[in-house]
């Protein structure tokens, strides 16, 4: 039977998600919704999108979906689920819960409801229940709750997708691996000569935009270095599914190869020039980046073949500006050392050093200041609505040119 999925993402990034899951699955038919995209799958595919997906938060399974008016209509449609096929009473589970405009007082109440039609249905047919564990549990559970309907899925990802498995080296506001794999798909950027190019990120922390790109250009699979919850449930642990996963792992090693395309990672903090080797040795493609320490402000524009463009993405420091739900977001100390010229000083930067080779550079600037155009005194050819966790952003598209980029790019095209 095919299962229904839903792979949640960040908001502003479904668009490149479901290109993603196009390209994983190509006879799959991709829904796209608010938060994430639908598609029906079994369970190879269901190895293959955790295993293989970027700019997925998680790959969830959804077991039931339905109407409710209270904690008891919750309970009966938890019921409704055969969880003998899912674990047995040695196994662990959690519940966790999201909501959007609904009416329940407690969502933890919810929760528990949803617990206990687990515990209670397993208790039944073996005289045994299953145990709590909120940190590594086997069957990770989400109840979505609506305004009238809930849905019920099954997490078989487990931890965040975002976790690679090679992190562990980080500054004080590390970037998410799934936001930087969502800035490179926006910028159409897939680690060849024909796509995107060189890239160049310099102000690299701890190497995330660096090492996502660089696993892209080799050809890693995002999963490859970490475990999954499915590994633990009973739809993917016969002999058979365990076969078939291991020869997905197989076939993902295979294909992993040396970078077409050079990229560069520098910082001006040398120990964060530091994490970021040691991140990328762990992820596996400290052979693909040329890393250095350096101003963004004064270090020059890498050199690149002739005929290949390059590529600028970088996530500058925010300074103390950033407003989270209109209260001024703590700064990191790589924000409170940012000069307070520090875009006009870079955009200066740019124009003297990144405008010289012939294929030429694109910058693409992820920040929270609408405005950041304006201070850099560059005229952006594209802005996208991208979220930094609770920070709303814009990706900046700029095409660096010799003299004024103002008079000589159209208008920006408005946010889609």
């Amino acid at each position: 039977m095919p299962l229904p999925l839903f792979l949640p993402c960040a908001a502003g990034v479904e668009e490149w998600l479901a290109e993603e899951v196009a390209r994983v699955l190509p006879q799959a038919r991709v829904q796209t919704r608010r938060g994430g995209v639908a598609l029906e799958g079994d369970p190879r595919e269901v190895m293959l999108l955790n295993l293989e997906s970027r700019l997925a938060q998680r790959v969830l399974i959804e077991v039931a979906e339905g109407p409710y008016r209270d904690e008891h209509d919750l309970y009966a449609l938890a019921q409704s689920v055969d969880w003998q096929q899912w674990l047995t009473p040695r196994q662990t589970l959690r519940v966790d819960t999201t909501a959007q405009k609904s009416p329940l007082k407690s969502l933890n109440f919810a929760a528990l409801r949803i617990k206990d039609a687990v515990c209670d249905q397993l208790r039944e047919a073996t005289g045994e229940r299953p145990s709590v564990d909120t940190r590594h549990p086997d069957l990770p559970i989400l109840l979505h709750v609506g305004a009238e309907r809930a849905a019920i899925y099954v997490d078989s990802s487990g931890e965040p997708l975002f976790k690679r498995g090679w992190r562990e080296d980080k500054g004080d506001a590390p970037l998410k691996e799934t936001l930087a794999a969502a800035m490179l798909a926006a910028a159409g950027w897939r680690g060849t000569p024909e796509a995107g190019g060189a890239l160049h990120d310099p102000c690299c922390g701890s190497g995330t935009i660096a090492i996502e790109a660089a696993q892209i250009a080799c050809g890693i699979a995002p999963g490859l270095q970490r475990r999954f919850a499915f590994e633990r449930q009973l739809p993917f642990t016969g002999p058979d599914e365990r076969a078939l996963w291991q020869r997905l792992k197989a076939e993902a090693k295979a294909r992993i190869h040396a970078s077409a395309v050079p990229i560069h990672a520098s910082d001006v903090s040398f120990r964060m020039v530091d994490f970021a080797r040691r991140n990328a040795e762990r992820a596996g493609v400290a052979a693909a980046i040329e890393f250095h320490g350096g101003d963004a402000l004064e270090r020059p524009a890498p050199p690149l073949p002739e005929g290949l463009p390059g590529c600028v993405v970088l996530n500058p420091p925010y300074g103390e500006r950033i407003e989270v739900g209109g209260k001024a977001a703590r700064p990191s100390a790589q924000d409170r050392d940012t000069p307070s010229d520090f875009f006009a000083r870079l955009a200066a930067h740019w124009k003297q050093a990144y405008t010289r080779h012939a294929a030429g550079w694109t910058a693409w600037v992820l920040s929270p200041d609408m405005k950041l155009p304006s201070a850099m005194r560059l005229k952006e050819s594209r802005r996208i609505p991208m979220w930094n966790g609770p920070i709303e952003c814009r990706l900046f598209r700029f095409d660096l040119v010799a003299g004024s980029a103002r008079a000589a790019k159209p208008a920006a095209k408005p946010d889609r």
